[in-house]
């Protein structure tokens, strides 16, 4: 969705990919909602604050918001690896949050992610698809993806969903 920047932290580093914003746009059309789970690990290594997380995801929300598109929540787990958390992914435990909180049906679900883990949150909850895009770290992480599938960016898994709902 974004550019990778490692540790980000501060507002004016968020880039969003181009295109991005349409895709998001394009799913909620298509009657998604648009659920945001991101691992924070920076804040649990001390390098920044929760509230420089909450700076940054407002950041992202007005970008996206100029070209229509509308994150309908995002959950964060800010802890470092090493530390227990309840919802760092892999943990499935956001997106069962997400399907509480939003009455959604997880077997007709989409998790899209640039690493492992993203795919194995996806998979730990039961979603239809895991999709791994190729931006960001998704490079890295093909070979070790299977059986997701596998698109160029965020706007290629968009196209990749609406087609296999319609």
């Amino acid at each position: 969705m974004i550019e990778e920047r490692e540790y980000l932290s501060r507002p004016e580093q968020v880039v969003p990919y181009p295109g991005a914003a349409q895709a998001l746009r394009r799913l909620r059309e298509g009657g998604f909602r648009v659920i945001l789970v991101s691992n924070q690990s920076g804040v649990g290594r001390s390098y920044f604050t929760m509230e420089d997380v909450a700076r940054v995801n407002s950041r992202l929300e007005e970008l996206l918001s100029q070209d229509g598109a509308r994150i309908d929540k995002i959950y964060v787990a800010p802890e470092a690896p090493e530390q227990p958390s309840r919802g760092r992914k892999p943990s499935p435990q956001f997106l069962f949050d997400a399907r509480d909180e939003f009455a959604l049906d997880l077997a007709q679900s989409y998790m899209i992610g640039d690493k492992l883990i993203d795919l194995q949150c996806g998979w730990n909850a039961g979603v239809k698809q895991s999709i791994l895009v190729r931006t960001g770290y998704g490079r890295k992480f093909e070979e070790y993806c299977r059986p997701a599938v596998v698109a160029d960016d965020l706007p290629a898994a968009v196209e990749w969903i609406l087609k296999d709902v319609a």
